[in-house]
C-alpha cells in the first residue's frame, strides 16, 4: 500500500471548493497525472456517480472506474478501481475565514504482483502529490 497527505490551503470559500471537487471530471484541471476523466453515468453528482479515469504515471497510462463513495458537507470519499490497484481520495475540508483547508488523502492498494513493486513507487507519487498541492489551489484561486 502506498498513502501520501497533503494539506492544502484554497483561497475560495468552502461550499464552492466542496462542489468543485465533488465533480470528479474536474480532476483534469488539477491533477497533474489525469489525462482524462469522464463522467459514465447520468443525473446529480451524488453517492453512487461514477467516472472513467485515464492517468499517466512513469510514462504509462492506465483506466481506473470511480465512483463517490461519500459526500458530507465538508468530506468527499472516491473510490477507483482497476485490475491491478483500488485507489481512494478521501477529501476533507474546513473553513478558514475566506479560505478553506483540504486535509488531502490518497490511498493506492496494489493487488496481486502489483503489490510487489508498490515499495518502490512511494517516492514517485509523493512527488505527484507534492504537483496537486500546487496546482489545486491555482486552479481554484483561479476560478475555473
Amino acid at each position: 500500500m502506498v498513502a501520501v497527505h497533503r494539506t492544502i490551503t484554497v483561497e475560495r470559500p468552502l461550499d464552492e471548493v466542496v462542489a468543485y471537487l465533488a465533480d470528479f471530471g474536474n480532476t483534469e484541471s488539477w491533477d497533474p497525472g489525469t489525462v482524462s476523466c469522464a463522467r459514465v453515468d447520468d443525473g446529480p453528482v451524488a453517492v453512487g456517480a461514477r467516472w472513467r479515469n485515464v492517468s499517466r504515471f512513469r510514462g504509462r497510462t492506465t483506466e481506473l472506474d470511480y465512483r463517490l463513495d461519500r459526500r458530507e458537507a465538508a468530506r468527499l470519499v472516491f473510490v477507483g478501481t482497476n485490475r491491478t490497484v483500488t485507489a481512494t481520495d478521501d477529501l476533507v475540508f474546513g473553513a478558514a475565514g475566506d479560505s478553506t483547508v483540504v486535509d488531502y488523502r490518497a490511498t493506492l492498494e496494489f493487488k496481486g504482483l502489483a503489490r510487489l513493486v508498490a515499495p518502490l513507487l512511494r517516492t514517485e507519487f509523493e512527488r505527484l502529490a507534492d504537483r496537486v498541492a500546487v496546482r489545486l489551489p491555482e486552479v481554484l484561486a483561479a476560478g475555473r
